[in-house]
């Protein structure tokens, strides 16, 4: 079974080595991703975030570096959303592409609403990249 995906993207005026190593670093969250940035801490190794539901754990990949920056959002119940998020060369420049899929029982407008608060993420990680 597969899921409906949406493919957004933003292209930043910075190396991908740079975006990558600024987005591939869960202490930056708080400065571009507003749905995981209340309070990121790391506790033994692991990244921590607040939310309505309780603890949230954030999880990267080991290929950052690379500009893989998939990473796991692991729920206080167990459930587990993977986001896959890449930085590509655009130029001298960087394409941040971030893969949406809509899981099971989203309707269309609260899919609508995830990829405009993407979007709004992309957006930041942008003007932050840039600015640095």
């Amino acid at each position: 079974m597969t899921h409906d995906a949406l493919h957004l993207s933003t292209s930043v005026d910075a190396s991908p080595a740079e975006v990558a190593a600024f987005a591939g670093n869960p202490a930056n969250l708080p400065r571009w991703a507003a749905g995981l940035s209340a309070g990121i801490r790391e506790e033994n190794g692991r990244w921590i975030t607040d939310s309505p539901m309780g603890e949230v754990e954030v999880r990267f990949g080991p290929h950052t570096d690379l500009g893989i920056l998939d990473h796991d959002v692991i729920f206080p119940d167990g459930t587990v959303v993977h986001n896959p998020l890449r930085v590509l060369a655009n130029g001298t420049g960087a394409e941040v592409v971030f893969t949406l899929f809509r899981p099971p029982g989203v309707d269309e407008a609260e899919f609508a609403r995830d990829a405009d608060m993407v979007r709004a993420d992309l957006a930041r990680l942008r003007k932050q990249c840039e600015a640095d």
